[in-house]
C-alpha cells in the first residue's frame, strides 16, 4: 500500500504525457497529406503559421467553429471512430463556405478522460480525411487528457476552420429577389444533427444495428459522415453569381434557409421535389415524429441549399452535377407578405 508520503507523478494523477507524445507522432503523416500553399509551420509547435497568398486583393478572413454533438455517443456505442472526424471538419467548413470562403486551415480539440492513442489516431485520421475533401490544411490542434471529466471510453471534439474570400465576392443574400430558384444538394444522411432524437428513437425501438438497411448495415447508415460541399460549390462560385447558400444543420430547412434571406422575400420549398432517403422515413415512423418536427430537426435529404437567378439554373445544375453533387430544384423565392414565415415547406 502506497504511503501518503510517496512521491507522485502526473501518470499517478491519470495523465500520460508519453501517450500524448505518441499520438502527435502517429498523426503527423495524416496531417502532412493535407498541406497546401501558405502553410509555414504546422503540427508540433506552439502555434501554426499560415501566409495568405497574393491572389486576393482585399482578403477577408471567415472563421467557424463547431462540434459533432451526440452523434459521438453512437460512435462510442458502436466502437467506430474513423468517420466522426470527417463530421467535425464538415460542420465548420460548410458553414464558412456559404459566405463564399475557401477554407484554408483547420484546428481540432480532442478531450478525454484517459487517452487511448489508437482511438484518438482513428479520430484524427478522419479529421485529416475531411481536410483533404475540403482542400484545407490540418495545421494544429490540442489533445487534452482530463481524468474524471469524461466517462471511460468517451471523448469530445471541437473544430475550428479559417477561410478567405475576396471582399467584393462575399455572399450575403442581399441580391435575392422574387423569382429566383432554390436548388438543393443531396445530403449523405442525417449528417451531425438531430442525434439526440435519433438515439431516443433507437432506445425505444432497439433495432439490430448490424442488420441490412437498403443494402448497407444500419450502423453504417447512422454513422455516415457529413457531406463536404466545398470543392463543388467553390467551382460553381467561380463560374456564375451565387446569390446565397444555406448549410442545413440543426433547425432543418425551415430555420436555416431564413438566415440568408433578405427582408421582403420568402422561400417556398416543395417536399415532393426530392426523394426523401429511407433513413428519415424510418426515423419518422419509428419515433412517431410529426412532419413539421422532421423538417425542424433533420435535413431530410437536403444538406445544402443554393439560391441562383432563374436564368442560371441550368448552368448551376450542370456544374454541380459535374462535380459529383446530386441536385434538385426544390423551390422558389416569392415576395413575402406581412406576418408570413420566411420559409415554408409545402
Amino acid at each position: 500500500m502506497a504511503s501518503p508520503r510517496d512521491p507522485l507523478s502526473y501518470r499517478d494523477a491519470g495523465v500520460d504525457i508519453d501517450a500524448g507524445e505518441a499520438l502527435v507522432e502517429a498523426i503527423k503523416p495524416f496531417a502532412k497529406r493535407t498541406m497546401r500553399p501558405g502553410v509555414l509551420a504546422g503540427i508540433g509547435g506552439f502555434g501554426a503559421l499560415f501566409e495568405l497568398t497574393k491572389k486576393y486583393r482585399e482578403p477577408v478572413l471567415v472563421s467557424g467553429t463547431d462540434g459533432v454533438g451526440t452523434k459521438l455517443k453512437l460512435a462510442f456505442a458502436l466502437g467506430r471512430h474513423d468517420t466522426v472526424g470527417i463530421d467535425l471538419v464538415a460542420m465548420s467548413v460548410n458553414d464558412i463556405l456559404v459566405q463564399g470562403a475557401e477554407p484554408l486551415f483547420f484546428l481540432d480539440y480532442f478531450a478525454c478522460g484517459k487517452l487511448d492513442v489508437a482511438v484518438a489516431a482513428e479520430v484524427v485520421k478522419g479529421i485529416a480525411r475531411g481536410c483533404e475533401l475540403a482542400g484545407c490544411a490540418l495545421i494544429g490542434g490540442e489533445t487534452a487528457e482530463m481524468p474524471g471529466m469524461y466517462a471511460d471510453g468517451e471523448y469530445d471534439l471541437a473544430g475550428f476552420a479559417v477561410g478567405v474570400a475576396e471582399k467584393s465576392r462575399l455572399i450575403d443574400g442581399r441580391s435575392i429577389a422574387a423569382g429566383d430558384a432554390v436548388l438543393g444538394l443531396a445530403s449523405s444522411g442525417a449528417h451531425a444533427n438531430g442525434y439526440s432524437l435519433v438515439r431516443k428513437i433507437l432506445e425505444r425501438t432497439a433495432p439490430a444495428l448490424d442488420a441490412d438497411f437498403h443494402g448497407r448495415p444500419f450502423s453504417a447508415v447512422l454513422l455516415e459522415p457529413t457531406r463536404i460541399y466545398v470543392k463543388s460549390l467553390l467551382a460553381l462560385m467561380g463560374e456564375l453569381p451565387v446569390k446565397a447558400c444555406a448549410h442545413i444543420t440543426g433547425g432543418g430547412l425551415v430555420e436555416n434557409v431564413p438566415r440568408v434571406l433578405p427582408e421582403g422575400v420568402s422561400a417556398i420549398i416543395e417536399k415532393r421535389a426530392w426523394p426523401r432517403p429511407p433513413l428519415f422515413d424510418w426515423l419518422q415512423k419509428s419515433g412517431g415524429v410529426d412532419e413539421g418536427e422532421m423538417h425542424r430537426v433533420f435535413n431530410c435529404g437536403i444538406g445544402m441549399v443554393v439560391i441562383v437567378a432563374e436564368g442560371d439554373v441550368a448552368r448551376a445544375t450542370a456544374s454541380l452535377e459535374a462535380a459529383g453533387e446530386t441536385v434538385f430544384r426544390i423551390g422558389r423565392i416569392e415576395a413575402r407578405s406581412a406576418g408570413s414565415p420566411a420559409t415554408r415547406v409545402v
